[in-house]
């Protein structure tokens, strides 16, 4: 009964795995025990229709609770956030639209299916998947007919195979109606050819980018009201939306005290002797730890904040048998049995950088930061130290404060560029210039190391403890009934607290700033504008409200906001029209050359680039720009071009050379790429024709 028992786990999330395949349609994992299926039943209470299809809240929840379940069982030691809470609801409300959708679709195309069709498909060469996954014998890679007849006949099973057999004819039926809809799907082969050589091809060019505020300021472009007006009203699906809502807040964080982060200490220093004569560490943290999967893990430096690495990596501790801890690390303390001192397999590195950000477009640019190089390193010749350098010259707000320092990082945690150079110079090398997508670094390389450990660990969360929630919450309760009387602007303004802006958010939907919180969307969408929220409490602390829109048209408002987005795409409208006229008349002047049009315009600098790449539309040295290198793509070699667009403006371009790499078969290499193309567009015509079932279908989400 081996397979049964496995079968059982896995019955009834198979109905979707073939529209899966082609479009992640339905978001629904093998691992769920889906019982309740399209025949939703119990409770009358409505989760929404799809269509005027009723569906019963029941059914909803049923796939919600499968959902959270294997959540749960795939990530037994991760906390359920209101985001995760709010991302499986979602899940579970897309599943439920989805399928029935698809049964919808089902009756549309006149899908049926007749009982041989079923026995046909079990007992054929290529069965159902729900058969493939429990009777494919691993050795032979065919199914075991002897088990699979054996399973069919036994009586224990007749309740389950009706189960299998309600699977087997749903995947069938899916399977029909996606051939239908592939069948709209071929591709020829000047398609095939010419999406191979873009693919592969490598090309060089030149190239001027102007920005659409080259030709006129936007100045000169007034936007009037009507216009705005008129470009909403003719846009408006754009800006479509499910019903909003805005608000005020104060919020008083709950942030641990130094007594909380003590306590958390103390409890692990309690728990030292124990775990260190404990015969299961596996047992010992599962059961003690905050986080239940550090058994027999392998760290090296860059696992630790660096004040926690200096202390793990202390040759002191560096034995295997060795206690270390509890060490402060990230907002955690972490207590660590060394089981294993070894050589991590890739070593890590230490590193400070100055990084200098510049435009290669603008000839400005380049010579300020061509200037402040050799400046920067003649000073560090003069023994000005690196990080003094760096506080003072690097863009990277990030470590610039730190004097550049970047801590402890593995190869590929940073950008190829950056890796390789780190990796191959010595410790306490300045290198560089080094250009990645990021601008210009100078790189001090403080350290490497190779040095790893195998432990076990228990880790303690620092959290607030009660004292020191009731004593904030204490306080929020008083703001608000401050707020409650004086209002929220007085109230704030008499204890010099922020006030904060929520930006619109939707009933389901993370607020900016804050995330997701079912209490204050309950809040939001059951009160009055200008209202003010009683005390509302999350895990980040406590939020006192006031609701300042409310926005139930289905549409975004033409707040202010929306006014200067439309108003900075009407100038680009209009600046783009003239200066793609401007460039039209510069690249037709006599002995026009890319080199003379920027020797004309001050401000403006010629960009030149090897090994442009059109499957990732990476320009070397100026970035990714998709509509430039789609265009370029498509000039002919030495010949200066109309104006293209850039994904900022519009450019004038000429491309130097095309080359496919030595030794490529373009007969060989379609042969093999046709098949992946086919999927792809059978998956595009999938994708497009559901999302535009889903966008003409009225779906009426109830949920309360």
């Amino acid at each position: 009964m081996g397979f049964m028992t496995s079968l059982r786990d896995k019955t009834h999330v198979i109905l979707f795995t073939l529209l899966i395949a082609f479009l992640a349609l339905i978001i629904f994992e093998w691992g769920m025990q889906y019982t309740g299926g399209f025949f939703g039943k119990g409770n009358t209470n409505l989760a929404g229709k799809v269509n005027g299809k009723e569906i019963p809240y029941s059914q909803y929840d049923e796939i919600y609770k499968e959902i959270s379940e294997n959540f749960r069982r795939s990530n037994p030691s991760t906390d359920i956030t209101p985001e995760i809470e709010l991302g499986m609801q979602e899940q579970a409300w897309k599943v439920v639209v989805d399928q029935t959708l698809l049964e919808q679709q089902l009756g549309k195309f006149g899908i049926t299916l007749q009982d041989q069709e079923v026995v046909e498909a079990l007992d054929g060469p290529n069965p159902p998947m729900v058969i493939r996954q429990n009777f494919t014998d691993p050795a032979t890679g065919t199914i075991d007919r002897k088990k699979l007849d054996a399973a069919r006949r036994d009586p224990r099973a007749k309740d389950l195979w009706v189960q299998v057999e309600k699977i087997v004819r749903r995947e069938l039926k899916i399977s029909k109606l996606i051939r239908a809809l592939q069948s709209l799907d071929h591709l020829n082969g000047s398609d095939i050819d010419d999406i191979v050589k873009r693919q592969l091809s490598r090309f060089s060019a030149s190239f001027i980018p102007f920005p659409f505020s080259f030709a006129v300021p936007d100045s000169n472009f007034p936007v009037k009201e009507d216009e705005i007006k008129k470009y909403y009203d003719e846009h408006k699906e754009l800006f479509k939306q499910v019903p909003s809502r805005k608000a005020d807040y104060v919020f008083f964080p709950l942030i641990p005290s130094s007594k909380d982060s003590l306590s958390s200490r103390t409890e692990l220093e309690a728990l030292r002797a124990e775990f260190s004569g404990a015969k299961s560490d596996s047992e010992f943290v599962k059961l003690q730890s905050d986080r239940s999967n550090g058994i027999n893990v392998q760290y090296n430096r860059s696992n630790f904040s660096e004040s926690a690495a200096s202390v793990v990596f202390n040759p002191s501790n560096l034995k295997p048998g060795a206690l270390i801890g509890p060490v402060a690390d990230r907002g955690e303390y972490r207590l660590i049995k060394v089981r294993e001192v070894t050589t991590s397999a890739q070593p890590v590195a230490r590193a400070s950088h100055i990084l200098l950000k510049v435009n290669p477009a603008n000839s400005n640019d380049v010579q300020r930061v061509r200037e402040l190089i050799p400046l920067i390193f003649k000073q560090l010749q003069a023994g000005v130290p690196f990080e003094e350098l760096a506080r003072k010259y690097s863009t990277d707000p990030g470590s610039a404060a730190n004097g550049g320092d970047i801590g402890w990082f593995s190869k590929d945690k940073m950008v190829p560029a950056f890796s390789e150079a780190v990796f191959k110079a010595s410790p306490g090398a300045v290198i560089g210039p080094v250009q990645t997508q990021f601008g210009l670094h100078i790189i001090k390389v403080t350290g490497f190391d190779q040095k790893a450990i195998v432990c076990s660990e228990i880790v303690r969360n620092i959290k607030p403890s009660t004292e020191t929630a009731d004593s904030r919450r204490r306080i929020a309760m008083a703001f608000q009934m401050t707020a409650k009387t004086a209002g929220l602007d007085k109230a704030a303004a008499s204890q010099k607290l922020q006030i904060e802006k929520t930006g619109e958010f939707g009933k389901r939907m993370p607020i900016q700033s804050i995330g997701y919180s079912d209490k204050i969307s309950s809040f939001a969408f059951k009160s009055k504008e200008s209202e003010v929220s009683d005390v509302i409490e999350t895990e980040k602390g406590f939020y006192i409200m006031r609701l300042t829109a409310r926005n139930d048209t289905g549409y975004r408002l033409l707040d202010q906001e929306l006014k200067e987005r439309i108003t900075a795409e009407l100038v680009r409208e209009k600046n783009g029209s003239v200066l793609e006229k401007k460039l039209v008349s510069m690249a037709k002047s006599p002995g026009a050359t890319l080199e003379n049009i920027a020797a004309a315009n001050p401000g403006i600098n010629v960009v030149t680039a090897e090994d442009i790449r059109w499957s990732d539309a990476f320009i070397p040295g100026y970035g990714i720009d998709r509509p430039l290198v789609e265009a370029m793509s498509g000039l002919d070699n030495g010949k200066l071009s109309a104006p293209v667009k850039t994904a900022s403006g519009y450019a004038l371009a000429i491309v130097t050379r095309k080359a496919l790499p030595e030794g490529v078969d373009l007969k060989a290499e379609a042969v093999k790429i046709a098949p992946q193309l086919l999927q792809v567009k059978q998956q595009q015509t999938m994708e497009e024709y559901f999302n535009s079932v889903r966008k003409n279908s009225k779906i009426e989400d109830l949920r309360p």
